[in-house]
């Protein structure tokens, strides 16, 4: 006759397996779904002023203001596994000391919820509301999964170590991904295609060079 504790442990350690198994399965659920998005990214206006990017900033530096538009469908990372997608975009250039490394920095990024996570988005009650009333009857909502920004001003500054980037050569912008399932691994952009996981169709903007340094209209006085 067992105990009641190696009972306890024989139930538990099945459930553990039986859970086990079952996320496993969900995980490995996201591999079938076809993942195929696409984006358009192009840069709008570009300035480089001299001053404090950051608030906290202790000296003034050079740093580019950039505005850009982006027409993005990710609706297909959208799956009944998907929490959310985090969409971000970067602007990168080649470095001055290595022809190996290049610099990158986020210039702008938002996170598109499924309606299943629209309790954790820390918004306001109207913005609650709307999101509640699109999802409603609808398991999955593939337009939250559409972005469309024209002129759209860049959340972060570019800045460099040196505290200059006027005139820097060869920038482009991109646009990544990254999902976050309920359960399973968290993907980020594929740089080859796996299975019906494809690539970013578009996604990369024209290349661009940053402009001299706009000089202040006093200083041109002066």
């Amino acid at each position: 006759m067992h105990s009641s504790i190696v009972r306890f442990q024989n139930v538990f350690g099945f459930f553990t397996t039986v859970a086990f198994v079952v996320a496993a399965l969900i995980a490995a659920s996201d591999l079938i779904a076809p993942r195929t998005p696409s984006a358009n990214i192009a840069v709008k206006d570009v300035q480089v002023v001299k001053g404090r990017p950051h608030y906290y900033s202790s000296k003034k530096e050079e740093y580019a203001i950039i505005k850009f538009s982006l027409s993005a469908d990710l609706s297909s990372l959208l799956t009944w596994n998907t929490k959310q997608i985090f969409v971000y975009v970067s602007a990168s250039w080649p470095n001055s000391t290595s022809t190996e490394l290049t610099n990158e920095a986020v210039i702008w990024d938002t996170i598109i919820t499924n309606p299943s996570a629209d309790h954790l988005q820390n918004i306001g009650p109207v913005a609650m509301k709307k999101l509640i009333r699109s999802a409603k009857g609808k398991s999955i909502d593939p337009s939250r999964g559409k972005i469309e920004l024209k002129n759209q001003k860049a959340k972060y500054q570019i800045t460099a170590p040196t505290g200059k980037v006027a005139e820097t050569d060869n920038v482009v912008l991109k646009m990544h991904y990254n999902v976050q399932p309920w359960v399973g691994i968290l993907t980020w952009t594929p740089q080859v295609e796996f299975g019906r996981w494809k690539k970013v169709k578009g996604g990369v903007s024209k290349v661009f060079k940053l402009p001299a340094l706009k000089v202040k209209k006093e200083e041109k006085k002066a």
